[in-house]
């Protein structure tokens, strides 16, 4: 996966730049098939936004984060991320053996 990471109004270190790679890590031990990543982090007045568009086969998923703190901003960027990824994973592969009938059952009058 490539990790594209972008500062708005902030200087990107080499601690955001680990700290968000180590991060991302989650998301590709989930689901392998991530192809680019674009990370932008920003400052908007006291807030801090993290925000990220993945590009999945046949898909592109986006997600943000506000908060005070940076690190908590990409924490919760990456939750989002892992959710949105692990949904996004379920419907491509829906699995065998769901419990659900494949034929609905006949009601008797």
């Amino acid at each position: 996966m490539q990790i594209n990471l972008t500062g708005h109004h902030i200087e990107l270190t080499d601690a955001l730049r680990d700290y968000v790679d180590s991060k991302f890590e989650r998301v590709a031990r989930h689901f392998d098939h991530v192809i680019n990543a674009h990370v932008i982090l920003s400052v908007e007045k006291v807030n801090k936004k993290a925000e990220a568009n993945l590009q999945v086969n046949g898909a592109k998923i986006f997600a943000d984060s506000v908060h005070e703190d940076m690190y908590a901003a990409i924490d919760g960027l990456i939750d989002k991320l892992d959710r949105q990824v692990l949904k996004y994973k379920e419907k491509k592969n829906p699995r065998k053996g769901s419990g659900i009938p494949e034929t609905p059952e006949s009601s008797e009058s």
